[in-house]
């Protein structure tokens, strides 16, 4: 596997372990406007990379099939979006600033399933990153490297607060600063495995690159309006998360357009 393909598939990991790492630089627990703020932004940034950097790719490599060509991106983005609300069902998690945990009844910690919520929504990330990877290493598919870098550099950039939302009220609520760190890390440890699981699997997933490209992007999708936008705009003041998505957008379609 190519040097530039290993970093862009840990680049998201390395962006959710600095951000765990917040934890033994800030001394007090993350105000609920930096956390919307934060949430807003990350909403932001993987809105756009699900349109420029998921779908549009997917309808491109799609083009052969004339005015049909959005038919693998719907049915893709539908599989997504039905995956992660069955993940969503099963996977015990309990969401920031909420009290009543979701998926199947369980006795696990509450930190634990907090961890599990940030890890859930980490899942559609790594397998985004990694399917464009894919299709960058492949002969047969339209993307380039600096396209792959930008998802992946975007995803690594909202990875970075995430990893403080989720490091420091973990903290807050009673560990010791290694185990919180320990939890943000853990919490983004799915993405790189994800994305080289399937990087090994690429040659097979090739004839379906468009139904994975659009899978992803309706799996990402389903995270923003289920989680984010919802915790970006609770409470007084929710502007703030409206500002900081509008500048994750912005600054992710800038990347994708720039780089790619």
């Amino acid at each position: 596997m190519q040097k530039e393909v290993i970093s862009g598939l840990l680049l998201p990991f390395l962006g959710t372990s600095l951000g765990a790492g917040c934890v033994f630089f800030m001394k007090c627990d993350l105000s609920r406007g930096v956390q919307r703020a934060l949430t807003g932004f990350a909403a932001g940034v993987m809105t756009a990379a699900s349109i420029w950097s998921l779908i549009i790719p997917a309808m491109d490599i799609s083009k052969n099939m004339g005015k049909l060509a959005f038919l693998p991106a719907v049915i893709g983005f539908w599989c997504g979006v039905l995956f992660l609300l069955l993940l969503d069902s099963l996977i015990p998690h309990l969401h920031m600033n909420s009290e009543n945990a979701e998926g199947l009844p369980s006795k696990l910690a509450r930190t634990t399933m907090m961890v599990l919520a940030v890890t859930l929504h980490n899942i559609p990330e790594g397998m985004a990153v990694g399917i464009v990877y894919a299709g960058f290493m492949s002969d047969q598919a339209d993307m380039t490297e600096g396209g792959a870098l930008a998802l992946a550099l975007g995803i690594a950039i909202q990875n970075f607060p995430e990893g403080a939302i989720i490091s420091m009220p973990l903290h807050a609520e009673g560990k010791s600063k290694g185990k919180a760190f320990t939890g943000g890390v853990l919490s983004g440890a799915v993405e790189p495995i994800g994305a080289i699981l399937t990087i090994l699997f690429a040659s097979r997933l090739l004839p379906v690159m468009p139904y994975l490209l659009s899978f992803a992007a309706g799996a990402m999708i389903y995270v923003v309006v289920e989680e984010l936008i919802p915790e970006m705009s609770e409470g007084e003041h929710s502007n703030i998360g409206v500002i900081l998505f509008s500048v994750g957008f912005t600054l992710m379609m800038i990347l994708d357009v720039a780089l790619g």
